[in-house]
């Protein structure tokens, strides 16, 4: 999914001027040719996150769409002020981040991200991808790049065997028993988890803007309204959405994704913490289980 980043971007560098990169030491040598073709536009600003973000500001403030990017816990959590200035300035930028929850685990806690998707959910008007395959992020990036709107793209290491149409929600299954919403790199875990249950899956690759219809018209399909909504960061994170879209509707909800209560101090791999946090497909079913029981 990194490569499917470095590589668009880089292609489409060679025929929008409007592009530029802004990096923090991370992927300089993916970048490397077009810094080469492009002299001025690939910036590299060391391990200086909050100035790769004013960087950016003053990019966009000139008429370049900024392309960010570095390690996701660098990205959204050292220069999160920045952030929130950039968006109140009226500028916006596409924000790359790499890593997700706890892909590198070998780096410990500084390199874990669970709470990204959250704080941008403090920010009005940021559009949210989370993709699951490589061509889906290829497909957002394409997308994004040319628009003039602030950006969030979350890439990871974790990926799904098939691509998905970006956008909306997909329904992948339907079912009548309940609606799990599997975001990003989690749906294949979902699928497996809930192969024997009577329930519809839906996808989200995309999870800002909030797909509000394709969850009501899944929820109201069924003979019963309850959800169960599995993100690969913070758990909880959309489940407000879930609610404000079913306001009118009686509904339980579980939500599943790293726990908020639980601070691991062991590095491991991706899927001890997957293990840990309840999020790998024994864990998912024994909880989608006893849910809809």
């Amino acid at each position: 999914m990194l490569f499917a980043f470095t590589d668009t971007v880089t292609q489409e560098m060679d025929t929008d001027p409007r592009l530029a990169v802004v990096l923090a030491d991370i992927s300089t040598p993916e970048f490397a040719d077009a810094a080469a073709r492009h002299p001025g536009r690939v910036v590299n600003v060391g391990i200086r996150e909050q100035l790769m973000i004013g960087t950016a500001c003053g990019m966009a403030l000139t008429g370049l769409r900024p392309v960010v990017h570095t390690i996701a816990s660098f990205l959204t959590q050292r220069p999160y002020e920045q952030i929130k200035l950039l968006g109140h300035q009226g500028a916006a930028a596409v924000l790359v981040g790499y890593g997700a929850s706890y892909d590198i685990t070998e780096q410990g806690r500084t390199h874990f991200a669970p709470e990204d998707v959250a704080l941008f959910e403090t920010l009005p008007g940021w559009t949210i991808h989370v993709p699951g395959h490589p061509d889906e992020a290829r497909q957002v990036l394409l997308d994004t790049l040319r628009g003039d709107d602030c950006v969030y793209i979350r890439l990871s290491a974790r990926v799904n065997h098939q691509a998905h149409p970006t956008g909306g929600f997909r329904t992948l299954r339907q079912g009548r028993a309940g609606t799990v919403l599997a975001v990003g790199p989690m749906l294949d875990t979902v699928l497996r988890a809930t192969a024997h249950r009577d329930v519809t899956v839906l996808y989200a690759s995309t999870v800002r803007p909030f797909d509000e219809i394709a969850l009501r018209t899944a929820v109201l399909a069924a003979d019963h309204p309850d959800v169960v909504l599995v993100e690969p960061y913070l758990a909880g994170t959309s489940a407000h959405h879930v609610d404000r879209t079913l306001v009118h509707v009686p509904h339980r909800l579980l939500a599943l994704g790293v726990s908020r209560d639980t601070e691991l101090h062991a590095y491991g791999s991706p899927e001890d913490h997957d293990i840990a946090h309840g999020l790998d497909e024994a864990g998912i079913a024994r909880a989608v289980a006893a849910f809809l029981r």
